[in-house]
């Protein structure tokens, strides 16, 4: 080897890429083996496409053998396993000791989870030449593999190695094996369940590491945690972290992110939102941090991830080449931020738009998985399917896992047993999501299915919900509760009392019933017709309540939908209802004068029947009915994107059962309550009997029949449901009965659909009539304080902790001069929304007239800026992550 051989290697070995990719063009004559050298430097350094090029161009015949070995490393870095291991065993008959080629033969087998025969090559590797990576390798192959008194041996060898070794490195590097060794540390304490050796060790860190190599250290803890299982332990350590450095944007991207994985994305969104603040302030790149909170937000918040991609945008074009980063560099930053603008688009409906920017980045580069796989779901909601697959065919190269799971959920299978059992080994490898990956587990569960090996399927599908359902919130109790407090507040008496408040309008049409029952193929049977719009799983009605529930909480009522629903005038309604057309006629295309009706066909509406009779009483309403049991086994081999919100109930099944029989107990009180006016639709019918469901159907809707319904695969519209390969094909009755298949495991199922429903006493306050706190703001505003003391003290009679009335009493007592009455109040409301900065303005004017300045520069003193919306994460609580951003003027214009 020459002496600049020698030294480029060295560069390599200490994972100075940058430092080696200037090496080499300052060489006047490249030789191959350092023309390999270079290629490896641009693989590492985010040009992938060079090094592909030079690969092409290099002959391995015409290598030497540790050329032979580099080359191997860029294959290896690429992705292409099956060619670096070629390769290696190829060379490895000229040269059986060979210190690099072993460890990295090894790395190989590593990627074709071949570990067992992989820990005999580190071993003699590390005989034959010791080195830091090596030895951290084969430890992670010991851990993974439990065979905890050989990592013991392996730590303590690697840490006396490294003793010796580590003056030699440039600080950075050192710095990254010092983090490395310090984590597989805590992962063999965890490994061996001793949890306060490493919590005790853990605290000791603090005092001699540097912030960054601590928050680094806590980071890599908290993720090995959660690979455990324990991700509640994880976001505690997190917390302790962010106690001692508030300010540490790491702590809060990795609270975020298990946040996010648990299904607190208002906590997540909030937790990025500061992370972003910070690292703006502290002067550092918040480009990955917009794309995370661009990602997380992308389903239930388009506008903010489009707010996030368009300044990941902005600010990755401002970004020059430098030092730290090249211009490939730079530009895959810009690509990344360009598919979150396409994921935005495609979620806000600008399709052609989603397209052009996906196409736009896979021309500069055509192996970015995030491009290739957002393209590919887009193609599939649009139903071109084999554009889809042939995407998904190319993520299959790069990445196996994520390319089959894609491939398998358009329906196209792996052939050979090998395959699924490589999957599964990857599905069982640890992640931020738990021991396992539920979802991947899922997609296999399929295949299985495919092949009609039932218990093999089922034994995976157990294993998916089982791991999914250690991160879920959800409470069958809870939710059985909140089934009977629905039931009791949309009584008979309600709509007695609040007749004629409601929308006269027949645009919207809901199409409802449980997840899985049939409601996407009914939604497509309608969007058939001319005059009716498909417009998917809409989410009108839940945001609806949300708004009534975030009023509540900002008003500082105490009470929540639906217990406040008798507390709708006919003004709020008027309100709600034309704000709700709106976005129905908002989804319709161009051109759709003709259109009379717009379909939401989400599911779960079958709990809001009686907000959506109150709202729009002429509104047509199909529930769509199944045999439970298949209604069940699609279920809970179903991976929903939603899984943590209202879907949490699908990972158990006797949760499914419990759930079947509120479904069923709900629709026979919304049946008599309104008889006659909710049409049911069972699945079974549908495509045994299509076009006399169909007519069934349009003449429920009040349009004529029109033929082409039927035609549903052709219907050329988007899909966005967890339905987005089924109706692409022709109504087919394959699905019927397919819960025979796994009738020996329906036990839990029955078990649950069967137990006696049971809850405890619903008690709610009624309200005589509604509006007693907008009419009694509106009496304050024109100045008639005695008739708005009445309504408010009326109001606190039903409601007596009602934080809007105390305040407004307090305010209106006063203006009459009864000082002391009226702070009491005051700080009664104050207490119960201290977000509220006009009630904190107030309340320090009401102790300036009372002369109690302390007061006043106490309750001034608490504004910390932003309208109150910066707050330390550490105090947001978990289910009230975003704090109000508005708040109701009470005061008049003139001060008291």
């Amino acid at each position: 080897m020459t002496g600049s051989l020698t030294l480029l290697r060295r560069l390599v070995d200490m994972r100075q890429f940058d430092a080696l990719h200037e090496a080499c063009y300052s060489l006047p004559v490249m030789s191959p083996a350092e023309q390999v050298l270079l290629a490896l430097a641009q693989a590492h350094l985010g040009q992938p496409e060079a090094a592909r090029q030079a690969l092409m161009v290099l002959s391995p015949a015409a290598l030497e053998v540790d050329a032979r070995v580099d080359l191997a490393a860029i294959h290896l870095f690429l992705g292409e396993c099956d060619a670096a291991q070629a390769l290696l065993e190829a060379t490895r008959t000229e040269a059986p000791d060979h210190a690099l080629l072993l460890a990295r033969l090894a790395a190989c087998y590593v990627q074709h989870q071949r570990g067992e025969e992989a820990i005999p090559l580190y071993e003699r590797s590390l005989r034959l030449q010791p080195d830091v990576d090596v030895y951290q390798q084969l430890l992670r192959l010991h851990l993974q593999r439990e065979n905890l008194p050989q990592a013991e041996e392996t730590l303590a060898a690697a840490d006396l190695f490294w003793a010796g070794e580590r003056e030699h490195w440039p600080a950075p590097q050192a710095a990254l094996h010092d983090q490395q060794l310090r984590g597989l540390r805590l992962e063999l304490w965890l490994a061996r369940d001793d949890n306060a050796r490493a919590e005790t060790w853990l605290e000791s860190r603090h005092a001699e590491l540097a912030e960054d190599d601590y928050c680094g250290l806590l980071t890599g803890y908290a993720q090995r945690l959660a690979e455990r299982g324990r991700h509640a332990q994880a976001e505690d350590a997190l917390r302790r972290g962010l106690r001692y450095y508030p300010e540490q944007t790491d702590l809060y991207q990795q609270q975020a992110e298990l946040a996010e994985l648990q299904g607190r994305l208002p906590q997540a969104i909030s937790l990025l939102h500061r992370a972003i603040h910070l690292a703006g302030q502290q002067q550092n790149k918040t480009l990955p941090l917009r794309l995370k909170l661009a990602s997380v937000a992308t389903q239930g918040h388009p506008a903010l991830a489009r707010q996030m991609a368009e300044q990941a945008i902005e600010e990755a074009g401002a970004l020059t080449p430098s030092s730290e980063m090249d211009a490939g560099q730079i530009g895959q930053w810009l690509a990344q931020a360009q598919v979150a603008l396409a994921g935005a688009d495609a979620q806000e409906q600008h399709y052609s738009g989603a397209e052009a920017r996906y196409l736009e980045v896979l021309q500069a580069y055509p192996h970015l998985v995030p491009a290739l796989q957002g393209l590919g779901q887009l193609y599939m909601q649009l139903g071109r399917i084999d554009e889809a697959v042939a995407l998904f065919e190319q993520v299959l190269a790069v990445d196996p896992a994520r390319g089959h799971a894609a491939l398998i959920n358009a329906r196209r299978f792996p052939q050979d047993d090998e395959t699924l059992i490589r999957l599964e080994t990857l599905a069982r490898r640890p992640g931020l999501s738990g021991p396992v990956q539920p979802g991947l587990l899922l997609q296999l569960a399929a295949a299985w299915e495919k092949r009609k090996d039932y218990t093999k399927a089922f034994t995976l599908a157990n294993d998916a919900n089982a791991a999914s359902r250690a991160l879920l919130r959800y409470d069958p109790v809870s939710h059985r509760q909140g089934s009977a407090r629905i039931r009791h507040a949309f009584s008979r008496s309600l709509y007695e009392h609040r007749g004629g408040i409601g929308n006269d309008s027949t645009l919207p049409v809901f199409v409802l019933g449980m997840p899985r029952s049939g409601t996407t193929l009914v939604e497509q049977i309608l969007a058939g017709h001319s005059q009716i719009h498909g417009a998917g799983e809409l989410g009108v009605i839940p945001s609806t309540i949300a708004r009534l529930e975030r009023w509540e909480r900002h008003t500082g009522s105490g009470r929540h939908y639906p217990d406040c629903v008798d507390d709708l005038s006919a003004d709020v309604v008027a309100g709600i209802t034309d704000s709700l057309l709106r976005e129905l006629r908002e989804t319709l295309p161009e051109n759709a004068s003709e259109v009379r009706h717009v379909v939401d066909k989400l599911p779960h509406n079958f709990e809001n029947i009686g907000l959506i009779k109150l709202l729009f009483p002429n509104a047509r309403i199909i529930s769509v009915r199944r045999d439970p049991r298949d209604i069940a086994i699609s279920n809970y081999f179903t991976d929903y994107a939603a899984r943590h919100g209202g879907m949490g109930f699908a990972y158990d099944l006797r949760w499914i059962g419990e759930q079947l029989a509120d479904h069923n107990l709900m629709m026979h009180h919304w049946n008599q309550l309104f008889p006659g006016d909710i049409l049911e639709v069972r699945y079974e019918d549908v495509v045994s009997e299509p076009e006399r469901e169909a007519r069934r159907m349009l003449e429920y809707v009040g349009v004529q029949w029109e033929p082409q319904v039927l035609d549903t695969s052709e219907l050329n519209r988007p899909v966005k449901t967890a339905s987005v390969w089924q109706v692409r094909q022709p109504i087919y009755q394959t699905a019927r009965e397919r819960w025979r298949r796994y009738a020996d495991f329906l036990s839990p199922l029955i078990a649950g659909t069967n137990a006696k429903i049971v809850h405890e006493p619903v008690e709610m306050v009624s309200l005589p009539v509604p509006g007693m706190q907008t009419d009694g703001i509106a009496r304050y505003r024109e100045g008639k304080l005695d008739e708005a003391e009445m309504l408010f003290r009326r109001l606190l009679h039903h409601v007596p902790e009602h934080a809007t009335a105390h305040f407004m009493v307090g305010l209106i007592c006063v203006r009459k001069g009864h000082l002391a009455d009226g702070i009491a109040h005051m700080e009664k409301g104050h207490q119960a929304c201290p977000w509220n900065v006009n009630w904190r303005r107030d309340l320090a004017l009401a102790y300036e007239l009372a002369e109690q300045p302390e007061k006043a520069q106490r309750v001034r003193g608490r504004h910390v800026g932003m309208d109150d919306r910066v707050m330390s994460v550490i105090d947001i609580d978990q289910d009230d992550a975003l704090p109000l951003g508005y708040s109701i003027r009470t005061s008049a214009t003139a001060l008291f």
